[in-house]
Parts: structure tokens; C-alpha cells; sequence
């Protein structure tokens, strides 16, 4: 996975100590109630679209640019689901960190799913009752995201 510029000029200060960073991520849906998820070329696990904000970008203009690097198809914001605090990650070249993660829902606009850089090994669509295999945290994040299109009543961020 590329790291980005800015990080990799802290890394270079602080090592592989544990690094606090903003991220954002998406669940995107089409008009069929799909949702786009990519294999990610680092675990090989099944996840929504997510990553890095860049300093001063704006949040939902970052997850818009990270679905169109990642999958090549264009979308919109329509929702900001949940903001939380996930656990820490310990990456295989022992870098650690920690993400503040900004969750949106997104619409599919237009565009061709495809593996659009290097950080994914499959982009493809599922139904939501047809989810591949995947982490606890990504099925409650899809869970989130469609029950805020729904009008779920109970707190995005508890």
C-alpha cells in the first residue's frame, strides 16, 4: 500500500511508533442495493473502500477521490454515518497505528468497478445477504451505513 508523503516524512521521525491518523471510509451502494467492496492486496481481506486524509483535504472529498483510486467508478456522499475510533493495527513492516475514521454512505454515480491501483487484488459488487467472508468491523459498518438509509433510530456511533 502506498504511504503517503506527509506520513512517511513522520515515520522517518518517530518510527514505528504508534501514529494517530484521520481516515475515512464508505460503504457505496448502487441503484440494485449493492455494495462495492475490494480485496485488499495487504491481508487479502474483503473491505469497504477506505484511507488516508491528506492534510487540509476535505473529509467527504477524500472518500469521493479514495472510491474513484481504488475502484474507478465515480460517487457521492449522501450520508456521514459514524465517526469512532478503531484499534490499533499493527502493519507487517511493524508500523503501528491508529485511525480516527470517518464513516460516509455513498451512492454509485457511474464508472466501471475495477481494480484501479495497487492496493486492491478484487473490486466487485454484493448483495448485502451475499457478503463475502470479512472482519466483524466491516460487517458492522455495512450494517451501519444501510440501517442510516433506512432511518434506523439508534445512534451511528454507539
Amino acid at each position: 500500500m502506498p504511504i503517503p508523503e506527509y506520513v512517511r516524512t513522520i515515520r522517518e521521525k518517530i518510527g514505528t511508533d504508534l501514529l494517530w491518523l484521520p481516515g475515512v471510509a464508505a460503504v457505496v451502494t448502487d441503484d440494485a442495493g449493492r455494495v462495492l467492496l475490494g480485496r485488499r492486496a495487504d491481508t487479502g481481506e474483503w473491505a469497504s473502500i477506505a484511507g488516508i486524509l491528506e492534510p487540509g483535504e476535505q473529509p467527504a472529498e477524500a472518500i469521493v477521490r479514495e472510491i474513484a483510486e481504488e475502484a474507478g467508478v465515480l460517487a457521492e456522499v449522501t450520508d456521514l454515518v459514524a465517526v469512532q475510533t478503531d484499534d490499533p493495527v499493527q502493519y507487517p513492516n511493524g508500523d503501528a497505528a491508529q485511525y480516527l475514521t470517518l464513516l460516509f454512505r455513498c451512492r454509485y454515480l457511474s464508472g466501471e468497478a475495477h481494480v484501479a491501483d495497487d492496493e486492491s487484488l478484487e473490486i466487485a459488487w454484493f448483495a448485502p445477504e451475499a457478503l463475502p467472508p470479512m472482519s466483524q468491523r466491516q460487517h458492522e459498518r455495512i450494517r451501519r451505513a444501510l440501517a442510516a438509509a433506512g432511518g434506523d433510530p439508534r445512534p451511528a456511533w454507539r
